[in-house]
Order: C-alpha cells, then sequence, then structure tokens
C-alpha cells in the first residue's frame, strides 16, 4: 500500500527570526504525520523545544547518537523533549535538518514518534541522532509546535508539516 504526502502548512522565518514555528488546526483526516524542520539559532544557543496540543510534558525516549569521533545510546523520561538547532557558532550558513514521523496521530493511544537529526558542521563534533520517543498522551494531535529556547530561529529556517494517507 503506497502511501501519500500532502502538504498541510509550511513556514519560513523572515526577517529578525522567530522564537517559533506553530502549526495550528491540523485536521484529524489523515493516518501520520511528517513534520520536517531545517533551523538555526540566531544566537548562541543550540536547543529547542517540540510541544504537542501545547504541552511539553509526559515524554519518553531511546535514542542512538554519533559525534563524528564517538557513539551513545541513551534512555530516559522527561518532561520537555529537545531538539538540536545549529547555532552562529557552527560552519557559516549551515541548518540542523530533522524529520518527525507521527503515525496515528488521530487516534486514543499514547503516541509513538520516529525523530532524525543532524548538526551539520565542517569541524569535529558534527552530530547524528536517531530517536524512538513515546509521548504519553491520548489525545489526537491538533498542534506543534518548535520552540527555541533562548533565542530566536534564525532567517530562512523553515518547517513543513505533511499529512499522510494510505492510498
Amino acid at each position: 500500500m503506497a502511501n501519500t504526502y500532502e502538504l498541510i502548512a509550511s513556514s519560513t522565518v523572515g526577517s529578525g527570526g522567530a522564537a517559533s514555528i506553530d502549526f495550528t488546526s491540523i485536521p484529524s483526516t489523515y493516518t501520520d504525520l511528517v513534520v520536517k524542520f531545517s533551523v538555526r539559532n540566531s544566537a548562541g544557543a543550540t536547543w529547542g523545544t517540540l510541544t504537542l496540543n501545547g504541552s511539553s510534558s509526559n515524554w519518553s525516549l531511546k535514542n542512538l547518537y554519533g559525534d563524528g569521533s564517538s557513539t551513545g545510546s541513551q534512555s530516559q523520561t522527561v518532561n520537555t523533549f529537545t531538539v538540536m538547532q545549529n547555532n552562529t557558532g557552527d560552519t557559516a550558513n549551515t541548518f540542523t535538518n530533522s524529520e518527525f514521523y507521527i503515525p496515528n496521530y488521530a487516534g486514543s493511544n499514547y503516541k509513538s514518534i520516529s525523530y532524525e537529526q543532524t548538526r551539520e558542521n565542517n569541524a569535529t563534533a558534527a552530530y547524528i541522532y536517531l530517536h524512538a520517543l513515546l509521548w504519553s498522551d491520548t489525545a489526537a494531535i491538533n498542534q506543534v509546535t518548535l520552540n527555541a529556547i533562548t533565542n530566536n530561529f534564525a532567517q530562512y529556517s523553515t518547517a513543513y508539516l505533511y499529512g499522510v494517507k494510505s492510498s
């Protein structure tokens, strides 16, 4: 069975940056959601958060990661799920590229999510992550927000929200 991606919404950060990228009023007419983003921070902070339906709590995760010279894994339960982003200290004009895949987002069970991300940098410590997430909430997802923690997302940061339909 083939899947079809349909663009629901997109966002490109303009001059001056943005504290968040928010997709609201997500229809429940798809089987899955995909969020793709390419972001850079406007200053020194390298972390952002993901919230679903305005909530940033009830996350558990397992991840694998590598930084060009070492690898590792971890499991944890966290109140806030953070996402990495490139910053002004990294190689000029590079952005963190990431994708969330959220199956059965409109269902009434806990939401399992796969998340892959790369923080590109033409120096040491360029990171790649693969996460298996669980959001312990039974609400249908109707809002996805990416938040910059201390500074803004830089101009030209982008995010795309797709709905997946089984054909």
